[in-house]
């Protein structure tokens, strides 16, 4: 495959770990050290099959071996299922990888967009993330920060909100750390009911980027988009994509889900943990369902 060479005469590489290159053996031996009470809870939303403002084109769930041979009466028979989904939507819990982001044709890195085809992405796909990510997991909470239930559709994080969260939470983001902003998407949803996220969310201002290069972050994790709508940069829909996944390699978890993950973070008082994500095994996919573990 041909590719175009970057200023050093080189091509581009087509299996770039991106900002994950963060992430160590040591910050992961460091990352064990924040388990203490071995208490868990899922950072995902359950998937949903019935069709919202924000999920015109919802997962489908249908059994393939129904009632019928699991009420028979002797033998041995198997309840089975099938599932499809649209993994990038508005709803359902999911991760970018670096091929996810194409702008001015490329991916990250300088990888030709011609990399992404009808069969799938042939490079930096979810494939790389096979073995898992694993780190430190930082919640900044910028609803509890403000003294709010959630933040509005169309309000934005600054780099501002997540220095002072850092300060009133007692947490320092540092290097290789899953950064995770929560801005009260899924409270609202759950609380006001769904309505057209694609138009109108809570995000990230594309400045606050800065903050996340400056740290070294590894991923960044939101319970909503991460970009706000309508969007903050004229001419580009998500501007925080664009920086996060093409700029600088990081590895996006979109509407992901908070809420039983706060209150043992107050309990504890601390909002640091152990955090696993395991994306499937999906060799020329752009993105893949995923369930966060934190781990206290």
């Amino acid at each position: 495959m041909r590719q175009r060479a970057d200023a050093s005469g080189s091509p581009p590489s087509t299996d770039s770990p991106g900002a994950l290159a963060a992430i160590t053996p040591a910050t992961v031996l460091a990352a064990a050290a924040e388990v203490r009470s071995g208490r868990t809870a899922s950072l995902s939303s359950p998937i949903e099959t019935d069709v919202t403002p924000d999920d015109p084109h919802p997962a489908s769930h249908r059994l393939t071996s129904g009632p019928e041979t699991a009420a028979a009466a002797t033998g041995l028979h198997f309840a089975t299922d099938r599932f499809a989904m649209n993994v990038h939507g508005d709803a359902d819990s999911h991760l970018d990888a670096l091929c996810h982001v194409v702008y001015n044709g490329t991916l990250h890195g300088g990888v030709p967009a011609s990399t992404v085809t009808a069969e799938g992405a042939t490079a930096l796909s979810v494939e790389l993330l096979h073995d898992g990510i694993v780190g430190r997991g930082v919640l900044l909470d910028i609803p509890r920060l403000r003294g709010v239930p959630w933040l509005e559709p169309g309000d934005h994080v600054t780099a501002d909100d997540l220095r002072a969260a850092e300060g009133a939470q007692g947490v320092r983001v540092g290097t290789g750390d899953i950064l995770l902003v929560r801005v009260g998407h899924r409270r609202r949803r759950e609380e006001a009911g769904p309505w057209d996220a694609s138009r109108s969310r809570a995000g990230l201002h594309p400045a606050a980027m800065e903050f996340l290069a400056e740290r070294r972050v590894a991923v960044l994790g939101g319970d909503g988009n991460n970009d706000t709508a309508p969007s903050l940069t004229e001419g580009v829909d998500f501007p925080v994509h664009v920086l996060g996944i093409h700029a600088l390699g990081l590895p996006f978890m979109d509407y992901l889900r908070f809420e039983d993950l706060v209150p043992l973070c107050e309990e504890a008082d601390r909002w640091s943990f152990l955090c696993v994500v395991a994306p499937l095994r999906l060799p020329a996919a752009t993105g893949s369902p995923v369930n966060p573990i934190a781990i206290l």
